[in-house]
């Protein structure tokens, strides 16, 4: 198609972005007119008649909005105070790794000028290696600066509208849904159009100076991804730690000792708890799953750059990941509209079904899409790299490709809802287990984590061999890519939990009435399962990206074959499988550190301050917002370390096929504990609310709150927060950091790299 192809990918890639841009912003604009401080403006005046139905059950309801304003603000205050100060830190990481990516990569050809033969066509001459290290560098901190925007916006937007999906409760559980909601797909929308823009202008500007050379160019770009995941890690971590110290304190005190509501306002604890799922679930998330995004882009890139679009500088075929994450974007657009304007949320029993009703509707019109973009972006005909020999491929493979890696998406995100939803068996055999107390509780919380890895693992292996075998590692990528194609739905669905769970606790804190405590409860009970069906896609995601970018990795170092029985294979691949175990072990201690510290301040608190316990005092929130801050910037410098650290040992002193081995067996285990342990975490959580709601027979057979039942879900709640929301969402970043580290600095490794074996 030549010339048309290519003003063809330049016009619907940048109009898909601004397409999702503008969308986004008309949601915030919807959510805005939602007034949460007095006035007497139109908008005010349509809730005159909620605050007398809320006078009428004993609330003062003027009281009760500039309440919630308060509260709302005292959230927004902690969380944008903490992601600051941790910005400060990843602005000074930023600047130390960006100097080792350009020292490293610089030094493979002794920060020479001169052209060089290319890697894979050694007839033609490429660009210097001095300036895939200076590239290099600059996609790192592109793809750095767009992941703290991503996690910064959606932290804003969520505390933006916490009170708003209280304040909307009142009027019915439809308008909190439809608010949570649409507050969710503007977190949603920017990312992934921020991240498809960010990228693609980083591509158009390195055109004008790497010209034909596409090898060195998407060489470079790979650089995005490390960026947006470095980033993502210590995000998660932090957050993690930070909102998981304040919780279990909380809860530990709160719940159990002084058998308190949730997010009772006497807790000392409860802002801190708040300012935690908006750090932790949603800046966490979404600098997560846009390091996926990145990464599975910048693989499918890299790898069909060294294939027949990149030698015939087809740009349209070339941008066929771009422009699937482009169609991503519109039909995301349409899928929101059945859950905001075309079907209305009239009972509690519609919440989690419309929800989910938003995974199926996108995943199918998806489908429609991706077979769209595969007819008219790719020759019918064309060849893939294939480590070294080159694989015949159709256009219809790509599509079945996208495609698998889409609907295994949807495997694993109804797979994860059935083991940690408590509309079925699983969870509610682990609170009937809480009978006979927490032991009980552990053990059939551990058990149902470790069954929940079967079906995902299955359905993951189907993919990779479906993937690999029509189109090679350009195919694993594709349907990595393919899972994070309805990204802006993932997410929407994903932000709307936490968003959800703030609502609840400012209807506890304002003092609202219990009918509607019970909406927002409803709200948060299907948003912690739409959470772990957005783990479960971040996890599924990550292990066909890792894969992808293990390939594309084993390409780079000129690998012909990964033979696990040669001793530096299998040393690396042995101590790869322990690294998620030792990387869960420092994140796990650290939130047991840090909530050690918040349970004794809760505990200071309440036998010091007087009037406490009888409402009379206020409780001194800010010493445990700092006790969280202070724990979670400390304690995330160590795993973080570990991860970026571990790649350059491997391949610096050890080589190229250790480090082989230490990225297969860390992707191996990996997959597993990340799984096992946010699917044990979230059927803790969902166990205990099972019996708060007491909805059923066999609920209330089990309840109230503060029977022993009761209590000892309460603790397998507790053992399972650092799990679900700190070890195993960080693990999927752990794999495939560790894997688009080693790709970027590939060349460094196969020029200098085993320095331990050259030497003995």
């Amino acid at each position: 198609m030549g010339a048309m192809g290519d003003t063809v990918a330049q016009a619907v890639i940048p109009a898909a972005a601004v397409i999702g841009v503008v969308f986004a912003l008309f949601q915030w604009f919807l959510v805005s007119r939602i007034r949460v401080s007095g006035g007497s403006d139109e908008n005010n005046r349509c809730d005159d008649k909620l605050m007398e139905e809320e006078a009428e059950e004993g609330v003062d309801g003027p009281a009760v909005v500039a309440k919630c304003a308060e509260i709302q603000n005292a959230i927004s205050i902690g969380a944008t105070s903490f992601l600051f100060t941790q910005y400060k830190y990843l602005g000074i990481f930023m600047v130390i790794f960006g100097a080792i990516i350009f020292l490293f990569l610089g030094s493979v050809k002794s920060f020479s000028t001169e052209s060089e033969p290319c890697t894979y066509t050694k007839d033609k001459f490429c660009k210097p290696a001095l300036a895939n290290a200076v590239f290099s560098t600059v996609a790192f901190l592109l793809g750095a600066l767009t992941s703290i925007l991503s996690g910064f916006l959606g932290m804003k937007i969520a505390t933006f509208a916490n009170a708003r999906t209280t304040l909307e409760a009142r009027k019915g559980v439809g308008k909190a849904f439809v608010t949570a909601f649409r507050s969710g797909a503007v977190m949603g929308f920017l990312l992934a159009a921020n991240g498809l823009l960010v990228l693609y202008i980083s591509i158009n500007i390195f055109r004008r100076y790497y010209g034909d050379d596409w090898e060195g160019l998407y060489e470079s770009i790979t650089g995005y991804g490390l960026g947006g995941s470095s980033v993502a890690l210590f995000g998660r971590v932090g957050g993690g730690i930070y909102t998981k110290a304040a919780d279990v304190g909380a809860d530990l005190v709160g719940k159990v000792e002084r058998n308190i509501p949730e997010d009772d306002p006497r807790n000392p604890a409860v802002i801190a708890d708040n300012v935690g799922d908006n750090v932790g679930d949603i800046a966490g998330m979404g600098s997560d799953l846009f390091g996926s995004y990145a990464e599975s882009s910048c693989a499918a890139l890299f790898v069909a750059s060294i294939s027949s679009f990149g030698i015939n500088h087809d740009f349209l075929a070339m941008s066929y990941p771009l422009i699937i994450s482009s169609m991503g974007i519109v039909v995301c657009l349409i899928t929101t509209l059945f859950a905001t304007n075309f079907f209305e949320i009239k009972s509690v029993k519609e919440i989690e079904p419309s929800l989910k009703r938003q995974i199926l509707i996108s995943t199918i019109l998806m489908t429609v899409g991706i077979a769209t973009v595969s007819i008219v972006a790719l020759p019918a005909n064309f060849t893939l790299f294939n480590f070294g020999s080159e694989k015949s491929v159709k256009n219809w493979h790509l599509f079945f490709c996208v495609s698998i890696g889409l609907w295994t998406g949807l495997v694993i995100g109804y797979t994860t809802e059935y083991y940690t939803s408590n509309a079925y068996s699983p969870v509610q055999d682990v609170a009937d287990s809480c009978r006979t107390g927490a032991a009980t509780n552990v053990i059939f919380g551990l058990a149902l984590g470790y069954k929940s890895v079967i079906i995902p693992i299955f359905a993951i292996g189907v993919a990779i061999y479906v993937s690999f075998s029509l189109a090679a590692m350009y195919g694993i990528a594709m349907a990595a890519l393919g899972m994070l194609s309805t990204i802006s739905t993932g997410l929407a669905i994903d932000a709307y939990g936490p968003i959800s769970d703030n609502a609840g606790g400012i209807a506890e804190m304002a003092g609202m009435s219990y009918k509607i405590r019970e909406r927002t409860d409803a709200l948060d009970a299907a948003g912690n399962t739409t959470a772990a069906i957005g783990k479960g896609f971040a996890i599924g995601s990550a292990a066909l990206v890792s894969l992808a970018l293990f390939g594309a990795f084993v390409s780079r170092t000129g690998i012909k074959t990964v033979d696990v029985l040669t001793p530096k294979v299998f040393i690396g691949l042995i101590v790869g499988a322990m690294l998620p175990y030792w990387f869960s072990a420092m994140t796990m201690k650290s939130v047991g550190s840090a909530a050690l510290k918040m349970v004794e301040e809760v505990r200071r608190q309440f036998s010091t301050i007087p009037g406490l316990m009888d409402g009379r005092t206020k409780p001194d929130y800010a010493t445990c917002v700092k006790i969280s801050t202070d724990a979670s910037l400390k304690e995330m410098i160590p795993p973080g370390t570990l991860v970026m650290v571990t790649p350059l040992i491997a391949g610096t002193f050890f080589g190229v096929e250790t480090l082989a081995g230490v990225l297969a067996g860390s992707l191996v285990s990996g997959v597993q504990v990340a799984i096992s342990a946010s699917n044990t975490g979230g059927a803790w959580d969902n166990a205990k609310k099972y019996i708060e709601a007491g909805a059923s027979e066999h609920a209330r057979s089990l309840g109230p709150k503060g029977s022993d039942p009761h209590k000892a879900a309460v603790i397998g709640d507790t053992i399972g927060d650092p799990l679900k929301d700190t070890s195993g969402p960080s693990i999927n970043i752990l794999i495939k950091l560790m894997a688009v580290e080693s790709l970027v600095f590939a060349p460094f490794f196969a020029t200098h790299g085993g320095l331990l074996f050259k030497w003995f």
